[in-house]
């Protein structure tokens, strides 16, 4: 059972991401999902991959229940865990991992939603569960399972960035764009490539900076002038990065991840900027 389990964790690890947003809670939930399997009698499991997929996702319904409770009493701003690699695509396979990853845009939409809700939309449209599979997971008829999950979606469309279709190229080249022209200090250069509604979110976490921007800024104006406020005297750290599979900006201080950045992209300018500072967020971060 052991090496079956083992077989499946990144699988795993991959859906309590998508529901939980957070690296370290995902890990968690799997590693609960293992101390019960290794108790249980898997002898009449006949499809082992959407057993354990139904123990995970229990776990991560419960966490979501606890956790929306307690982060009603946590400051403004919050942002899921980054991932970060700095390999940027070089053919079609790569293409298509990138294109299967989540973004945190996406996360960011997906905390909106009741964990039921949540749950539903997960398991039903990245992981193609079927309503009957997922209704006993949300204690829900198969009627009601499949109205949550359409309730999810048209919450999704209706709050998610647009989708610009850019390649990872397109996208490298506006993100060194930004980057050269945040070392620059080059306001109106800046101001020409975002949006003219981007939004940028931040996530300081517990870590006190004076005079910080607002957790969300929206309009180009507005963020051109909270990303020049701080932005000159850290970009020459900054590089080229992939978070969470989209554009983005990984910035490092003697080896050590300080602020990750992740972009979306649309019409060859940035819609949407989320920036992540908290160093408990960070921590897993390697370049």
């Amino acid at each position: 059972m052991e090496q079956q389990f083992d077989q499946n964790r990144g699988y795993l690890e991959a859906v309590a991401y998508r529901m939980l947003g957070s690296r370290a809670d995902a890990e968690d939930a799997v590693q609960e999902a293992w101390l019960r399997v290794s108790r249980a009698d898997t002898d009449s499991v006949e499809n082992m991959r959407g057993w354990l997929t139904t123990i995970v996702s229990r776990i991560c319904l419960d966490m979501l229940r606890t956790r929306k409770a307690r982060r009603e009493e946590l400051v403004e701003g919050w942002l899921p865990e980054p991932q970060v690699t700095l390999e940027m695509p070089d053919g079609p396979e790569q293409e298509a991992l990138i294109a299967d990853s989540v973004g945190l845009a996406l996360l960011v939409v997906l905390e909106m939603l009741t964990p039921a809700e949540r749950l539903a939309f997960v398991l039903h449209d990245t992981f193609a569960f079927s309503f009957e599979e997922i209704a006993p997971i949300v204690d829900r008829s198969v009627a009601a399972t499949r109205q949550l999950a359409s309730r999810a979606r048209r919450r999704v469309r209706g709050a998610a960035p647009p989708a610009g279709g850019e390649s990872a190229a397109e996208q490298g080249r506006v993100v060194d764009a930004f980057l050269a022209a945040a070392r620059e200090g080059d306001f109106e250069r800046l101001l020409e490539l975002l949006d003219p509604d981007v939004v940028f979110r931040s996530d300081r976490g517990r870590l006190v900076v004076a005079d910080a921007p607002p957790p969300e800024v929206r309009g180009a104006r507005a963020v051109a002038e909270a990303v020049m406020a701080r932005a000159p005297r850290f970009a020459h750290m900054g590089r080229a990065a992939r978070v969470n599979g989209g554009a983005g900006v990984v910035v490092a201080r003697q080896g050590r991840v300080i602020g990750v950045v992740g972009m979306t992209i649309a019409g060859g300018r940035i819609t949407e900027l989320d920036l992540v500072v908290n160093p408990d967020k960070l921590r897993r971060v390697r370049i």
